[in-house]
């Protein structure tokens, strides 16, 4: 298939790329607008590639959709374009609405005109998978069982209301219009080209530099971890094989507390890395607790029985196994790092010599 892929120069959405392009035989159309959190050199390993194309486009230009749709025809459409980081979204909910919501709309409606064009079997084998969050469930007890795909929703943040917007968008598009989509909910994804403001990557960062490790109240949240790998092999397989109009949850059955993550983190760091920083004895010494966040969700946990029954997919990595790769793929891509974290990444791409500013640096928000 050739795939409309957008968002794919952000975390999931590149690591979803680079596994299309390593292994499977389907071509890939990156669209994104390349926002803050959108890297090109997180897709360094397929840019030469005769079956990667990359346009910068942003989602709410129906304009511009309509073009893409035209021109490259594709097959399937994987929407992962979004804001996606709480703070954000509490300190500027607008523009999380605009993107995740207007946009989403914006993108369906080129779908749907570019799928009525369509022959009849082309518009049968034609597939719009929307990748949304287990944040749009709002959270559970520490005894309460786990987010099922019937699961009513119950945001908590601008940006977990942003995505169950968008999420009804979709199902409304399959009912209304019989476009042919997928839905999955995935839970917290981790592994390599995180950008630095969320947790894990964070507190790899702020240790090896000796600065504080914010973890919010006492970081007895509890989240479900699935390695961002893992989950894109997920995602392929319900774009391949899943039911239209169904949707899927991808969990990592990987239950942690926060403060279990960033200690976690401290003891491979003693391993791994163990020249210390300056005036800095062990890692642990370095967690501080910070003010909660406002509205912070207690527990997450996803039951991904269903994709497991019907599609045959179960992730791979263990938390263990898969924490342990991430903080070697960061202390082993440090140049990748300092790039994000000083902006040359933006500045560069963007053809600017000064300081961009207005998005505080990664070390200067607590972690989610």
């Amino acid at each position: 298939m050739k795939i409309l892929v957008t968002g794919g120069a952000g975390f999931i959405g590149s690591a979803l790329v680079r596994h299309l392009i390593a292994h499977t035989n389907h071509s890939v159309l990156n669209v994104d607008k390349l926002t803050y959190a959108g890297n090109l050199e997180s897709l360094a390993p397929v840019a030469g590639n005769p079956r990667y194309v990359f346009e910068q486009v942003d989602i709410c230009d129906s304009l511009a959709l309509a073009r893409i749709f035209a021109q490259h025809r594709p097959q399937a459409v994987m929407h992962l374009a979004a804001e996606s980081h709480v703070d954000r979204s509490i300190d500027g909910p607008v523009e999380f609405v605009r993107t995740n919501v207007v946009g989403t709309c914006t993108l369906l409606e080129a779908a749907r005109h570019y799928w009525l064009g369509l022959d009849h079997q082309a518009r049968s084998d034609f597939r719009f998978h929307h990748i949304s969050t287990d944040e749009v469930y709002g959270d559970l007890s520490d005894t309460a069982g786990f987010f099922t795909e019937s699961t009513p929703y119950a945001p908590s943040s601008p940006y977990s209301a942003s995505k169950a917007g968008a999420d009804h968008l979709v199902r409304a598009w399959h009912r209304t219009y019989g476009l042919p989509t997928l839905v999955t909910n995935c839970s917290n994804n981790y592994g390599p080209c995180h950008f630095p403001e969320k947790l894990i990557p964070l507190v790899i960062l702020n240790a090896r530099e000796g600065r504080p490790l914010p973890v919010y109240g006492r970081g007895l949240q509890i989240r479900d971890w699935l390695y961002v790998e893992d989950h894109a092999r997920a995602l392929v397989r319900v774009l391949e094989a899943g039911t239209p109009g169904e949707t899927y949850n991808i969990g990592g059955h990987n239950e942690q507390r926060n403060i279990d993550v960033v200690r976690a983190i401290c003891e491979l760091l003693e391993e791994l890395a163990p020249d210390h920083p300056h005036g800095v004895a062990h890692y642990a010494d370095l967690i501080t607790y910070v003010t909660d966040r406002p509205g912070h969700d207690r527990r997450y946990a996803i039951d991904a029985t269903k994709i497991a029954r019907e599609l045959g997919w179960t992730p791979r990595e263990t938390f263990a196994t898969g924490l342990r790769k991430t903080v070697q793929w960061y202390l082993d891509h440090r140049d990748w790092c300092e790039r994000v974290q000083d902006g040359r990444y933006r500045r560069e791409r963007l053809g600017l010599d000064e300081t961009i500013t207005g998005d505080p640096t990664p070390a200067e928000r607590p972690q989610p």
